[in-house]
C-alpha cells in the first residue's frame, strides 16, 4: 500500500463504542497532492473515520489499527495528545461544517489565523503572525482583509467566516487538508466560491484533501477518487469518473440513483437507495448527448393561461415588508430593511410554485406573510380567500386551517414532549371543529398510513425517529386538516439523498391525491425544476425573475437568475467535466 509518494496510509481502521462496532477495517492510502471524496449517508462512519484520523475520537470510542502521514513515525491510532498536538494545524488541518460554532466568538478573526502560526512557532513574532494572518485571509478572496481581520466571527456572513477557517487551515501550509461537509449550509453561489477557493487552493499547494461529503455532484467537481461508505465500510473505491458512470457496488448505484433528480422510474417517481436496480448510470457519451439536445431545443415559454373563470389560490400585489433596525449610535437614526419591494404574483389551485434565492433574499418573510405569521408594511396577499394584510389574528384562524407549513428542521419543529398522536392530531384543535377524540385518533392513523407510517407510531416520541420519518410525520400534521395550500420551507435539505427522494416522492403524490396548491422554498435549484411548474427568483426582497420552470432554468433573462444556475452543481455535468480533463 506504501510507496515513496504516499501522504497517509490507513491500514485496518475500526471504531467501536464498546461491542457495537461504527466503522469496520477501513483500508486505504492517500499520495501526495491527491483529492479523495468519501462518500455515504448519515450514519455511514464518515465523519467518525474522519474525527479518527485526526486522533480526536470522543470519550467512549476506541480505535485500533494504523493510521500514519508521511514524515511522522506515530501511528495516530495510539499517539499521546502531545504529540498530535503538534501534528494537528501544521500538517494536517481541517474544516468543519459549522464554522460559528468552529471558531471562537471572543477572538477576532484575524487574531484566530494568527494564533494557530504562533501555536506552531511558525512566525518569528506576533506582529509577523498578524501580518501573515492578513495576507491568508487575503489569500481565501476575503474583500478588504485588514478589516476583516478585525471582525469578530458573528459579523462576518456564513461564507466569510467559512474563508476565515479555511485561512486557518492553510496558514501553516500542511500536507494534507481534510474538509467535512464545509459547505452544507452555504448558499448556492458561496458554496461554488468557496469549493473553488478550496480546490484552487489545495492545488496551487500541492496537497492532500479527503472531502467529506454526501453531495455526489461535488464530489464529481473536488476529488480524482472515491471511497464510498455504507454502515462503517468501505464498500466501495475507484477513480472518480469509474465510480459514477460504472459504479459495481448496490449501494453506490442507489447513492447515484437517488442524487440524479433527471432520472425516474417507470412510474415517474425518483429512484432511492432501496429502488435504484433499475436505474442505469449515465455514461459520458450519454451526458455529452444530452447536454447538446438540451442546447438545440430550447424550451419556449409556456402559454399565459387562458381561463380568467379560475380564481387564483394565492394572489399577492405589490406587497412590501420593511423592518425597522435599532440605532448604531445614541443619536442616530433606526435604518430600514427592505425585506419585501413590490412583490406581484399568482398561484392558481392545483399549481407547484418554486420559490428560489439566497439567504436575505426574502423568502421567509414572505412565506411568514402567506401564512398570517407577520402583516404587510403595504400592499395585500389574499391567501385562500383571506386577506391577510389588516387582520387581526381572530379572522386568521380560517386561514390557519387553509395553509399548512412543512418547516425545514423536523426536529426543531415537533414538540419532543408530545407523543406522535398529539403532534399530528394538533391542528384539529381549533375551535369550530367538532371531531371527538375517536375521531381525531383515526384521522391521525390514515394521515400516517399516507405518509408511510404505520399506526403504531402514534404512541412514540420524536427523538425514536430518524430525520426522514420526523419530516413524514411534520406532512401528516399539515395535511391532517386538508388544507388547500402547502407550504414547504426547505423541507429536504437536512436530509440525506435517498430519504430526499423519498420525501420528494411522497410530496409529489400526496400535492396530486389531495389536489392541494404546492409552495415549495429551498436554494437547491435542482429540487426545484424536478417538483415545480413554476418559479419566482427572489433577490434583496424583488421578484427578479418568474414564470415556468424549465424555461426559466434553460433561458434566464436575469443576471442574477443565470448566476445562481451557473453555481449549481449538476451530477452529469461534473462527471462530463471530469472526464473532459482526466
Amino acid at each position: 500500500m506504501k510507496n515513496e509518494n504516499t501522504l497517509l496510509s490507513v491500514e485496518g481502521l475500526s471504531v467501536s463504542t464498546g461491542r457495537f462496532p461504527l466503522v469496520h477495517d477501513v483500508n486505504f492510502a492517500m499520495a501526495r497532492g491527491e483529492r479523495i471524496g468519501l462518500i455515504g449517508e448519515s450514519g455511514s462512519g464518515k465523519s467518525v473515520t474522519s474525527t479518527a484520523l485526526m486522533s480526536l475520537l470522543p470519550d467512549g470510542l476506541q480505535a485500533t489499527g494504523t493510521v500514519k502521514l508521511a514524515g511522522h513515525e506515530a501511528n495516530f491510532v495510539d499517539a499521546s495528545d502531545a504529540v498530535m498536538r503538534k501534528i494537528r494545524g501544521r500538517d494536517m488541518a481541517m474544516v468543519f461544517q459549522e464554522p460559528l460554532t468552529a471558531l471562537n466568538p471572543l477572538m477576532r478573526a484575524g487574531a484566530q489565523v494568527a494564533e494557530i502560526m504562533l501555536q506552531h512557532q511558525m512566525v518569528p513574532s506576533r506582529r509577523a503572525a498578524k501580518a501573515k494572518a492578513i495576507e491568508m485571509l487575503a489569500s481565501v478572496k476575503l474583500p478588504d482583509p485588514a478589516e476583516a481581520a478585525m471582525a469578530y466571527p458573528h459579523q462576518l456572513s456564513g461564507g466569510q467566516r467559512q474563508r476565515v477557517m479555511l485561512a486557518m487551515a492553510l496558514a501553516n501550509d500542511p500536507s494534507l487538508l481534510l474538509c467535512d461537509e464545509p459547505t452544507t449550509a452555504l448558499d448556492v453561489t458561496v458554496q461554488r466560491q468557496v469549493l473553488d477557493l478550496v480546490l484552487e487552493s489545495v492545488v496551487q499547494r500541492g496537497t492532500g484533501l479527503l472531502f467529506i461529503t454526501h453531495d455526489l455532484a461535488v464530489v464529481a467537481n473536488m476529488c480524482t477518487r472515491v471511497l464510498v461508505m455504507n454502515n462503517g465500510k468501505v464498500v466501495e473505491q475507484g477513480a472518480t469518473e469509474e465510480i459514477f458512470t460504472r459504479p459495481q457496488h448496490p449501494y453506490t448505484r442507489g447513492l447515484l440513483a437517488a442524487s440524479d433528480l433527471e432520472a425516474t422510474d417507470h412510474d415517474g417517481r425518483l429512484f432511492t437507495v432501496a429502488s435504484a436496480a433499475a436505474y442505469v448510470p449515465w455514461t459520458v457519451a450519454e451526458t455529452e448527448a444530452h447536454a447538446a439536445a438540451a442546447e438545440e431545443t430550447p424550451v419556449e415559454p409556456a402559454a399565459p393561461q387562458q381561463d380568467a373563470e379560475i380564481q387564483p389560490v394565492i394572489k399577492i400585489t405589490d406587497l412590501s415588508r420593511t423592518y425597522k433596525r435599532g440605532r448604531t449610535s445614541l443619536f442616530g437614526k433606526p435604518t430600514e430593511v427592505h425585506a419585501l419591494q413590490k412583490a406581484n404574483f399568482t398561484v392558481l389551485p392545483g399549481e407547484r410554485l418554486g420559490v428560489v434565492g439566497e439567504s436575505g433574499s426574502g423568502k421567509s418573510t414572505l412565506l411568514r406573510i402567506l401564512a398570517g405569521l407577520d402583516q404587510p408594511t403595504s400592499g395585500s396577499a389574499v391567501v385562500a380567500g383571506n386577506e391577510v394584510a389588516g387582520a387581526p389574528e381572530s379572522q386568521l384562524v380560517q386561514l390557519r386551517q387553509e395553509l399548512q407549513i412543512v418547516f425545514q428542521d423536523p426536529m426543531g419543529s415537533l414538540n419532543p414532549r408530545m407523543k406522535v398522536l398529539d403532534i399530528v392530531t394538533e391542528p384539529l384543535l381549533v375551535p369550530g371543529r367538532t371531531e371527538n377524540a375517536a375521531k381525531r385518533r383515526k384521522m391521525a392513523e390514515e394521515m400516517l398510513e399516507a405518509v408511510g407510517l404505520g399506526a403504531e407510531t402514534l404512541e412514540r416520541y420524536p427523538h425514536q425517529f430518524s430525520g426522514g420519518q420526523r419530516q413524514r410525520i411534520s406532512i401528516a400534521r399539515a395535511l391532517i386538516c386538508r388544507p388547500r395550500v402547502l407550504v414547504a420551507d426547505e423541507p429536504v435539505s437536512a436530509l440525506d439523498v435517498s430519504v430526499r427522494a423519498q420525501v420528494l416522492n411522497l410530496l409529489a403524490d400526496l400535492v396530486d391525491a389531495y389536489q392541494l396548491t404546492l409552495v415549495f422554498v429551498s436554494h437547491d435549484l435542482a429540487v426545484v425544476r424536478y417538483l415545480c411548474d413554476k418559479v419566482v427568483v427572489m433577490q434583496s426582497g424583488i421578484i427578479v425573475e418568474a414564470g415556468d420552470t424549465e424555461s426559466v432554468y434553460t433561458n434566464p433573462q436575469h443576471p442574477y437568475t443565470a448566476k445562481l444556475v451557473a453555481s449549481s452543481m449538476n451530477l452529469h455535468a461534473e462527471v462530463l467535466a471530469k472526464a473532459g480533463t482526466a
